[in-house]
């Protein structure tokens, strides 16, 4: 879980300078971290929270942050497990069954995304449609307002989704083994209720630095 967490963290060019130098320096105080940036120890405290509930680095009081080399689990990890899907999900965003692909192809612009959810009368899903599709029907010279997104969605037999009442940390492992952009979030296994990208994790493990430092944890 600890590597997931790991592989879905897109590291600043500053966080990844920190864990170059604690590798080389470590142990080493956040003021001596700082000093090395010519940055306060309040300007870093984010940054070195995150790492820290990360596992990328480790922190003892009295002592300093230091590289861990590998560790089977993390406390952020550990966190992930608690949390369910629909506490953090974001709104999904769907097209119904019948529109034209250029219906979704100026939706998806509109809305600045990559993937829609296409759902039935019913409201529940029908299936995913994303940029790819709908670029490889305007390549084959398709007439995208007379064809309808049910000719190049990915059917729901063959979507990969996760219920809404799963850990963020079972999510997380669906979306690194499905490669996929997002998930649909669903509610009874049909209802779409939220997707879930990694745009939701790292919001997520900003809110929890951030909780981290009001603790008053950290060195």
């Amino acid at each position: 879980m600890s590597q997931l967490v790991v592989s879905a963290i897109r590291l600043t060019k500053r966080q990844e300078e920190i864990i170059k130098l604690v590798k080389e320096k470590g142990p080493i105080t956040s003021e001596e971290i700082g000093a090395n940036f010519n940055l306060s120890r309040a300007t870093l405290r984010p940054d070195l929270a995150i790492l820290t509930m990360s596992g990328l680095l480790d922190a003892r009081p009295r002592v300093g942050y230091f590289y861990p080399g590998r560790r089977p689990d993390s406390l952020l990890a550990q966190q992930l497990e608690t949390i369910e899907v629909k506490s953090v999900k974001a709104l999904p965003v769907v097209i119904q069954q019948g529109q034209s692909a250029y219906d979704a192809v100026v939706t998806l612009f509109l809305e600045d995304l990559s993937t829609l959810f296409v759902v039935d009368e019913g409201g529940n899903l029908a299936g995913v449609l994303t940029s790819k599709d709908l670029l490889k029907a305007a390549i084959g010279k398709a007439d995208l307002q007379a064809m309808p997104v049910d000719m190049v969605m990915t059917r729901f037999p063959q979507v990969m989704w996760i219920e809404e009442s799963a850990s963020v940390a079972q999510a997380l492992d669906k979306l690194k083994q499905s490669q996929v952009a997002c998930l649909p979030v669903l509610k009874g296994g049909r209802l779409p209720t939220g997707r879930f990208d990694l745009h939701v994790v790292m919001n997520l493990m900003e809110e929890m630095a951030q909780r981290h430092l009001e603790e008053g944890r950290g060195l």
